[in-house]
């Protein structure tokens, strides 16, 4: 099976034409279990988001706010694997047709095996790669990799980012263009980042690719506020704070997993 770069580009596309913007959920793999993980990704499509990225859960990292971290924690602690991740990806995308992304940070993916990792991934019927810390000037293996396989690459780009590094990113990248509306980490935030309206205007002035935001939004009136401006709304915190506070009900985890879902997709299509 080939990639499904495709598919994402007709899914935001199609998003768009709906002049609305798409709801892009994420949550790390084997979290609470492998089981229960794909449970809740297929959850989020039903309920809702357009795409899904799954996250391949990291003992150090740099990007995760402390919601993020417990549920990696969780997840490593029960012993998830690389192939668990790609398990993850390739049955949620089973289950509902939607495109799934793998994220993850670039370690991992190099000591897998770059081409084998892209094969895998695309084997499983994945969109494509969401990686925060792999330098643009060092992706040509992985972008190679990628594009033989039918993935997308999609870079992050933040306030920080100068017009001209924006640049040397979107022209690398493919999919879609993850901006990162707040500096620092992940995690729900009172209201979303000013910064982040400024951030989608000068990112798409240097790319067609479609801008999505990520970042702070919990809630359906954040949602609709970052609606207004971006291609794209992701949220992760927000589904990982509903499976922790289920504990062990799974089935209230996933309850609450779709009808947030549900609400994040009202939020996206309040336009105007």
């Amino acid at each position: 099976m080939a990639g499904n770069v495709g598919l994402l580009s007709s899914t935001l596309a199609a998003a768009k034409e709906e002049n609305r913007a798409a709801l892009v959920g994420y949550l790390p793999a084997g979290f609470p279990t492998v089981d229960g993980g794909v449970r809740a990704v297929t959850a989020m499509i039903e309920g809702g988001c357009d795409v899904v990225e799954v996250g391949l859960p990291h003992s150090d990292p740099v990007l995760d706010g402390p919601v993020i971290q417990t549920a990696d924690d969780i997840a490593l602690r029960g012993g998830v694997k690389i192939k668990d991740v790609i398990r993850t990806v390739g049955e949620a995308h089973a289950a509902t047709g939607a495109p799934v992304l793998c994220m993850t940070y670039w370690n991992p993916v190099d000591a897998y095996g770059v081409e084998r990792f892209a094969a895998d991934l695309a084997a499983a019927g994945g969109a494509g790669c969401i990686l925060p810390d792999l330098p643009v000037e060092e992706s040509g293996v992985w972008r190679a990799a990628a594009g033989q396989h039918g993935l997308a690459t999609v870079f992050v780009v933040a306030p920080s980012s100068r017009d001209e590094r924006l640049a040397k990113i979107t022209e690398a990248g493919s999919g879609f263009v993850y901006a990162a509306s707040l500096m620092g980490v992940t995690g729900t935030r009172e209201s979303v980042g000013r910064e982040a309206q400024g951030l989608v205007a000068r990112t798409r002035a240097t790319t067609d690719l479609p801008v999505c935001v990520g970042l702070g939004v919990s809630n359906a009136e954040q949602a609709a506020e970052v609606a207004q401006f971006a291609d794209g709304v992701i949220v992760g915190t927000a589904f990982v704070k509903r499976l922790l506070e289920a504990g062990d009900d799974l089935e209230a985890g996933l309850a609450g997993v779709r009808a947030l879902a549900g609400d994040l997709a009202a939020g996206v299509r309040k336009r105007g």
